[in-house]
Parts: C-alpha cells; structure tokens; sequence
C-alpha cells in the first residue's frame, strides 16, 4: 500500500521519501527518495554522524535505520514522505511523525508477543499512529474490529476513514495476487484523504497503480515465484493467489521461517497446496530466532530437511516447472541474492 501512495505522488510531480521494512537484501532498500534509494556512502556517513546517539540511547536496529531515513530524506528535500510503520503503531518509533493522514490496511495475529493476543489488543496499538484532527483510514474488512479502530481514532480526535469492505480496486494494476486490488483500493482513499495541493489527479494515480512493481510480493519470475508469507495469514493470501493464478505443474516450494512465528499451521497449508516442499534455514535469519529443522522434520515427515540454503536452493529446482520461495524475508532476499538478476537494488 505505501508503494502506491508513494509512486502516486511521484507520478504528480512531488519529490517523495519512502520509507519500508524490513529490506530483502540490503538495508539501502528501506530508504528511497525519487525513486532512489540511499547511496552506500551517504548511508555510512549517516551511520558515522549518528552512532554516538544510537549507542548512547541504545536504540534498536530499526530505530537506528530509521533516525538513519530521516535524516536522509531532509537532507535530500523530499517534500513528502510515506512511512511505514515497523511493528504496531502506538510504541514504534515512527510514531514520533505528525502525518497528514494514517492508515491501517488490517488486524492480523502477528507480534503477539509485543503487541498482545488478542486481534482487539492488536488494533488498539495499531490504532496508536491516529493523530488529532487528521484522517484515519481503516482499511479492516471485519466490522467488529473496523469499528473498534474507529472508535478509538475518534478518541484520539481523529477522523475515521472506513474503507467498504466489499470495495477493491478495478483498475490496471501491476501489483500481482487478489489481496492487492484491496491495498490498491485501501491506498486509493489514502490519496482522497490528503489536502488540497497534495492529492494526485485521477489520471496519475491509475498511471501509478498500472506500473508500480514491489520485490519478493507476489513477484513472479519466470518459472519463479517470491513471496514474503512471513505469518499465517501471509500464507494464507499466498494460497489465495495461487488459486487464482496457478502455476504450472510440478510445483516445489522452498520455505524457510523464523522460529517463533506458528510455521506448523503455515506448512501444514503449504504441503497441502505444492508437490514437494523443502525447508531450510535462511543464512541471514538471526541465530536466536531460527526455527528447528529437526521439529520440522518430526511434524512433516514428507518435507525435505536441508540445512544448507544454498544446496536446497539448488536441489528445488530440479524437476520443477515452477518453484514458490516464502516464508520469511530472510529467505526471499537471501535466494534473490544468490540468483542471477534477482536481487531488488540490482
């Protein structure tokens, strides 16, 4: 949804800073201002200038990179500037904007460990980035849960925005998979909620959304498919796009996913829905937080167990017709890296 908000106000003539997480294969892709993404030297030179801050208040990886962004996109004068929220909304550090409007696409199980267990508990520190007297725009399809986010933006002074729930975008649009006609259409009422001066013409917004492309979503190449189904309801939605679009046959799947996200419900839709699938461990996936094949192997006795990304990168595409890489970001960027062409910053 941030790309389509982004690259519609690109395409009406702004300078626009966008800001995303997390990266697939270098951390220079979370920062981009006209279409550009930070360069290696400004990104050291901001780290350099920066570092004794970060350490004193020991700030976190994403705290730092995005003190990092900001500091980029004004000294690059963009004149407007997309932010995504990293994790929730109320506590994440890019709360401390003031934003001419916020959006919430939905409310998913996910973080549960820092944002509650609960989808109510979730909506409310999503609900947390809804600043006075400004647009919010609910993009939640459950009516319980959109009118719980539109009661509290109205509690913060907000002004509640809610998307139909039935309501999808009918344009041309680059963005591949069903979920994305309704973040096309969620973003859509994003731009209809900016000010006066801001808000793109129709004509630039369907130029933008016919040609906006997003690495490792739904992103077919070839007879490969990256998709970053990170949690349940991601893999979900990769089922779902499957259905409508489906690959041929035989399709393999290499998977790898973080250890404490609930992969036994993401593979158990998985090995259901590919004709052979390999799990393996991502080589960038942090040591704490990788899950264990040997688990894996107990619970899904018909999944190829192999540790060795690079050898399970190689042996899924044997005797494939299509090949769907997903499960974590780790694992999308660290196959796009290894691929000839893949990798999003070339």
């Amino acid at each position: 949804m941030a790309t389509l908000v982004a690259e519609a106000l690109r395409r009406s003539g702004h300078r626009v800073a966008l800001y995303t997480s997390p990266h697939l294969v270098d951390v220079r892709e979370r920062m981009v201002v006209a279409g550009r993404p930070i360069t290696p030297e400004a990104f050291a030179a901001w780290t350099s200038e920066l570092r004794p801050v970060i350490e004193q208040e020991g700030a976190s990886f994403f705290e730092a990179t995005t003190a990092i962004a900001f500091a980029d996109f004004a000294a690059r004068r963009a004149d407007v500037a997309v932010i995504e929220v990293g994790l929730g909304g109320r506590l994440d550090c890019t709360n401390v904007v003031t934003p001419l409007a916020s959006a919430v696409t939905g409310v998913a199980m996910d973080h549960t460990e820092y944002l509650g267990d609960s989808l109510d508990q979730i909506a409310r520190e999503k609900a947390g980035i809804a600043k006075p007297r400004r647009p919010f725009v609910i993009g939640e399809r459950d009516p319980t849960l959109a009118d719980l986010l539109a009661s509290l933006a109205r509690d913060a002074s907000a002004i509640p925005v809610v998307v139909p729930p039935d309501r999808e975008y009918g344009g041309k649009l680059r963005l591949a998979g069903p979920h994305q006609r309704r973040n096309a259409a969620i973003a859509a009422c994003v731009l209809d909620a900016l000010p006066d001066g801001l808000r793109p013409s129709a004509h630039d917004r369907s130029v933008a959304f016919g040609s906006s492309a997003l690495p490792g979503r739904f992103d077919r190449r070839g007879r490969w498919l990256f998709d970053v189904a990170h949690n349940t309801a991601g893999v979900e939605t990769l089922l779902r796009g499957l259905d409508a679009s489906p690959l041929p046959r035989p399709l393999h799947a290499l998977v790898g996913i973080l250890g404490d996200k609930d992969w036994r419900s993401m593979l158990s839709q998985l090995v259901r829905s590919v004709d052979r699938l390999w799990a393996t461990v991502p080589p960038t996936a942090p040591l704490d937080r990788r899950w264990s094949l040997a688990e894996v192997a107990a619970a899904f006795p018909g999944a190829t167990v192999e540790p060795r990304f690079e050898r399970a990168l190689e042996d899924v595409q044997s005797g494939a017709a299509s090949v769907v890489v997903t499960g974590s970001f780790h694992t999308v960027g660290d196959a796009m890296a290894r691929l000839p062409g893949f990798a999003p910053l070339g």
